[in-house]
């Protein structure tokens, strides 16, 4: 029995004490709680939409980097001839547009319209198909072509982009003033896909088209499993799928997408991050048990939400951490934190504004000398290390309010503010001192150097391309120069940049029509009385305006642009002609490594001999050292192939690259011819001497025939045949001369 005082004291604890105390802590715990889940819920909004501006922002890049792919061959002065001749040659279209575009950029379709919108070229998946292709999908592509056309006057869809993103090019003018094109979200045969249409205009003037008689070229793009993948890869997006129904899988988020006229084309579905609810799972069971110990003492819950509000503060700091390294990622290069090539184009977009108000701004293009030799010798981890040491390099020589970006590779670009070209010299100058020094990496000293492209930007500069284009023009002026120096453009250069475009296309003409080509031989001698033992086939051209060509002006220009392998067969046929005529003899062909790239080159060389009914034992074929360094089993197959079927194999200008023992043991080498220099030099470099002697009485024990080039003078003669050369070539015994004078040869009549 409970007394009176009993009774009233717990009635007192009950009413003064306990109602008040578990009243306030049940109020702190629902206050806690909701505060809790509503940080949790708001976390994972901003998450969420967060992602959202991410997957349109990754979605309106691919729409913009289909565009800009395209762009690389709509304006092409090739390609508008190619499309302007009477006979369209298919082709060269499927190799340098269809499969281009798909090997290295993965548009799944490709068509090429003429004047009156009919099919001439289709490809898909990199392969010609019949231009009937194009009618099944024309009414899908039909608002892009007549927006190209002029016939209709739309602009694409908006797309939503982030703070600082530079806007879509739709609808704009690219690279001229009729470089229109039209771009989007579309759906093609019912599936969702990126398209995009553009005019084929010419890169310069010398190529002309009639205004409004452009011919159209059409990619396509789907978004099928591979771009999805592409999608997630590179913008951490989870298990990203499209599909035609909105309904949601459980865990997804959904973003509706539209065509460029606002129609719905489907739907794209992913599982986005929610760090609130995941944080949420992870402190469910604490949580219960801090309620519980909360109600027991108001000591443990003030400390309980102290520790919550921490907990909840610090996620949040850790999101804006992780949004802002994003936001970091899309515009500077991962390797070494340096602006990428977009926020270097921002940037530089900004430096030309400025320079229209008078600002004096100078733009370097650079790129790393010996780079490749570094990543052949020491390893990829060396070549990374390398491009962050020279990145490192840059920034301690450039000003504050300067601009160093990487653009890809070995490749980096400077924009240089409020600079006179004197200025920009020595700035030249100190970087070209600086890379020249050793760099330490992983244990081993590597020397390279940089060459330099420099444009001093003017007044009137307003195209970003056309700055970058004169930068690169002075850059492989720099390394024509000899590398490891720096050029400065000028007006000059441009005009040498076309005037190589004008030999281009008068060496394809002269491929096509076969005249100006000529083939001069040079002896080479052997044996008792130096008596002639074969001929090396020398290509010569004959320009009708420009009089004789040298072979250094337009055998690069054959390799740049893919003629050095028509312009090589051409040569070994008429050496073909020529080892008919002279069967005691052999000729030799020099091979171009660029000949090694195309697919079927040795089936190629040994129809050709086969076709002349030649012996293939009187054809020998010349190559040199920079074939091997990359190993490849390609090359070595091929080189296999076209001594197994009775050609043989020299190796010429030995010495003068990276001679080694390996080469001559897996490539089965039949003779090496030793450079002109070491011949020349051997009466004044007793280095010379000791290389001629000792590649001689290599080749004596390794059983090759070891020829000396460049012999102009009897005492060479002697010590050559002293040495134990086999053969000699050389002024001493005959310039090279027409095949029609050869009869006019000692030994030959």
């Amino acid at each position: 029995m409970v007394s009176p005082d009993g009774a009233r004291q717990k009635w007192r604890f009950r009413t003064k004490i306990f109602g008040p105390l578990a009243g306030v802590t049940l109020v702190a715990v629902l206050t806690a709680t909701f505060v809790f889940y509503l940080g949790i819920q708001r976390t994972d909004e901003a998450s969420v939409a967060r992602q959202v501006r991410e997957t349109r922002q990754a979605i309106n890049l691919s729409i913009d980097k289909l565009a800009k792919e395209q762009e690389l061959v709509a304006a092409w002065d090739a390609l508008v001839v190619t499309l302007e001749q009477p006979q369209l040659d298919r082709q060269w279209l499927n190799t340098n547009i269809g499969k281009w575009l798909y090997k290295l950029f993965g548009h799944d379709q490709v068509y090429i319209l003429d004047v009156e919108d009919r099919p001439i070229y289709a490809a898909i998946g990199g392969e010609q198909v019949s231009g009937a292709r194009f009618r099944t999908i024309q009414a899908d592509l039909q608002s892009f072509i007549d927006a190209v056309r002029g016939r209709i006057h739309h602009r694409n869809g908006p797309h939503d982009r982030n703070p600082g993103q530079p806007p879509a090019t739709n609808n704009t003018l690219l690279t001229s003033e009729r470089m229109v094109h039209e771009s989007g979200m579309v759906r093609i045969n019912g599936r969702p896909a990126i398209a995009s249409v553009m005019r084929i205009v010419p890169f310069t003037d010398t190529v002309h088209v009639q205004p409004g008689r452009e011919h159209l070229i059409i990619s396509v793009q789907f978004l099928d499993r591979k771009f999805l993948k592409d999608l997630a890869s590179l913008n951490l997006i989870d298990a990203p799928r499209f599909s035609m129904s909105p309904v949601k899988r459980k865990g997804e988020e959904v973003l509706p997408v539209t065509s460029h006229r606002g129609e719905p084309i489907g739907y794209f579905f992913w599982h986005p991050d929610l760090p609130g609810s995941m944080l949420m799972r992870q402190t469910g069971v604490l949580t219960i048990f801090t309620v519980l110990l909360t109600i027991a003492s108001m000591a443990l819950l003030a400390r309980w939400l102290w520790r919550a509000t921490s907990e909840l503060q610090s996620t949040l700091i850790e999101l804006q951490a992780s949004e802002a390294q994003a936001q970091h990622l899309a515009f500077h290069d991962v390797l070494t934190g340096l602006p990428n090539r977009a926020l270097f184009n921002d940037r530089l977009k900004q430096a030309l504004a400025r320079a229209r108000r008078g600002e004096r701004v100078a733009v370097l293009a650079l790129d790393l000398d010996r780079f490749k030799q570094v990543n052949d010798t020491l390893g990829h981890h060396a070549g990374d290390a390398l491009i962050c040491e020279v990145a490192e390099c840059l920034l301690g020589l450039v000003r504050e309010g300067d601009t160093v970006a990487r653009l890809g590779g070995d490749e980096f670009a400077v924009i240089l503010s409020d600079c006179n070209p004197e200025q920009v010299e020595a700035i030249c100058e100190r970087i070209l001192a600086a890379v020249r020094e050793p760099f330490s990496l992983l244990g081993h000293q590597a020397f390279v150097g940089v060459s330099i492209g420099v444009v001093n930007v003017t007044v009137d500069a307003t195209d970003r391309v056309d700055v970058l284009r004169k930068a690169d023009i002075a850059l492989y002026r720099a390394k024509a120069e000899g590398r490891d120096n720096f050029c400065v453009f000028t007006e000059e250069m441009d005009e040498s940049v076309r005037l190589r475009g004008a030999i281009e296309a008068d060496l394809r003409d002269a491929l096509a029509s076969g005249t100006g080509l000529e083939v001069h031989y040079q002896p080479q001698v052997g044996g008792e009385g130096y008596r002639v033992v074969g001929l090396e086939a020398l290509v010569r051209w004959r320009h009708p305006t420009r009089g004789m060509i040298a072979p250094g002006q337009f055998i690069p220009i054959a390799e740049e642009t893919g003629l050095i392998s028509d312009l090589g067969e051409w040569v070994l046929r008429e050496a073909c002609v020529a080892a008919k005529r002279w069967p005691n003899l052999f000729i030799a062909v020099n091979l171009s490594p660029v000949q090694f790239r195309v697919a079927g080159f040795a089936e190629r060389l040994i129809g050709i001999v086969r076709e002349s009914g030649v012996n293939p034992s009187q054809i020998e074929l010349e190559v040199t050292e920079s074939i091997f360094l990359n190993g490849d089993d390609y090359i070595r197959r091929a080189l296999a192939m076209l001594r197994a079927s009775g050609m043989r194999i020299a190796l010429d200008d030995f010495g003068t690259g990276y001679s080694s023992l390996g080469y001559l043991r897996q490539f089965k080498i039949d003779k090496i011819k030793i450079d002109r220099s070491f011949v020349q030099n051997a009466d004044q470099n007793a280095d010379s001497v000791a290389i001629v002697a000792a590649v001689a009485n290599l080749g004596q024990a390794m059983g090759i025939t070891v020829v000396a080039e460049g012999v102009e003078t009897p005492e060479q003669q002697r010590f050559l045949s002293a040495a134990g050369c086999n053969g000699m070539q050389g002024y001493l015994f005959s310039r090279p001369v027409p095949g029609d004078e050869l009869a006019l040869l000692p030994g030959l009549a």
